[in-house]
Formats: C-alpha cells, structure tokens, sequence
C-alpha cells in the first residue's frame, strides 16, 4: 500500500516510515498541515496516516478540507489527545480510525492494513439491495422498509441499525459490534446512544404487530429474531 504520514515530529514520523517500508509498503512523508493536504489531494494514496497537532494547517481541519472536496481515502488520526471526546471530534472531522500516542508499531500496521482492506474489498453482503426476515423487508436501493406490507418510516441511523440487525438476524449484537458497524466508533463514547435508537426503532418496527422482533439479550446485546 502507498501510505502518506503527516507528521511534525520528524524522528516519529522517520521511525514510522522506517517500520512501513520494511513490511513493504511505499511511504511519502509530509511535517506541515498545508503540505500534507497539498500532497493528499495531488496523489493516489491508499491511506494517510495524520497528526491532530499540525504546524501550517491542523490535522481536523486539513480532514474536513479533503473531505469537502470528495477525497475519501482512509484517514487514521494519531494523537496524544486520547480522550473520548478528542476521538469523537477526530471521527466526526472525517476520519476512520484513531490512534492516541504513544502507540504499538504493530498496531498501527494492522489498523491501517484494515483501512485498506475495507477500501477496496468490499464484501459480498454489501452488494445486496433487498433484505428480508420473517415478514420485514429492507430495500436497501430506494430505502423502503415494510413490514406485512405496511410501509415503515426511518430516519438514517435507525435505518442503519435495523439493516445491521437483519444482515446478522438471530445472531446476538454485542454493544461494541453496533458501535463499530453503526456509528463507526472503535471505542465506546460512554452514552446510552445505541438505547436510544433501539427504543425508538422497536416503537416503529414492533409496536403494532403481534410478533416482536427486536429483543434484549441481557448482559449480551441486542438481537432480531422472531422469539424471545
């Protein structure tokens, strides 16, 4: 993979380089935000690697920068801000992972081996346009969901969620897997957020039918299925 580091801390980023050239990867190193967003969007890269605290341009603002302009390479921010929120911001500013320093080389490697492989192998279950179970069905093209034929109005997340919990229907959800799948969070933000949306898509998917469908594992997650 061809991998773009944008760091200031010129020794950390050499090491960095140093460690991806040697399990054969193709790196270009850039120590200045306005720099690195020169380079990012002027080359084909698999994915950037991008410091928070940048000289010239920070790491968010440099993210949001690319993204506005459709550049949809992965991005792993690296951070000594380590705190939920500073992962959260860092997420939210268009990035796909986050890493808080000081970090395994190891781990690194396999985080952005990850990035990658979810870039451009994308799996067979993502190429289905209709999901069923029992009698829900999710069209995933014109985002219609119905239930016994009646139509089933969702905003996007709980549309997300639902088409989470069918694709691994009777299969139990842990917190972590829907964090991950859903809201694309490697940690956990420490609110009731995935509550929430289970609360209100049970009032749309449930309530008015005899079978429940959506179901508490205690302890474990949630579940879809047509038994308690």
């Amino acid at each position: 993979m061809r991998v773009l580091v944008i760091e200031d801390d010129r020794d950390a980023a050499a090491f960095m380089a140093k460690g991806l050239r040697e399990s054969g990867h193709v790196v270009d190193l850039a120590h200045d935000g306005r720099d690195g967003l020169v380079m990012a969007a002027g080359n084909e890269y698999d994915v950037l690697v991008v410091d928070r605290m940048l000289p010239g341009l920070d790491g968010l603002s440099l993210v949001k920068t690319l993204r506005a302009t459709g550049n949809t390479t992965p991005v792993l921010f690296l951070s000594a801000l380590g705190e939920v929120d500073d992962r959260v911001k860092g997420l939210r500013a268009g990035g796909d992972d986050y890493l808080a320093k000081p970090y395994a080389f190891t781990e690194l490697l396999a985080r952005l081996e990850a990035l990658v492989r979810r870039q451009v192998a994308p799996s067979a279950e993502a190429r289905e346009t209709v999901l069923r179970y029992r009698d829900l069905s999710m069209d995933l093209l014109t985002r219609r969901v119905e239930r016994s034929g009646r139509v089933i109005e969702l905003q996007p997340r709980e549309f997300k969620l639902l088409e989470v919990l069918m694709r691994h229907a009777e299969q139990v959800m842990t917190r972590t897997m829907l964090l991950e799948k859903v809201w694309d969070y490697r940690f956990d933000p420490q609110t009731n957020v995935i509550d929430v949306h289970i609360s209100r898509l049970r009032q749309k998917i449930d309530r008015d039918f005899d079978t429940p469908l959506i179901h508490t594992v205690r302890g474990a997650g949630y579940t879809l299925r047509a038994a308690d």
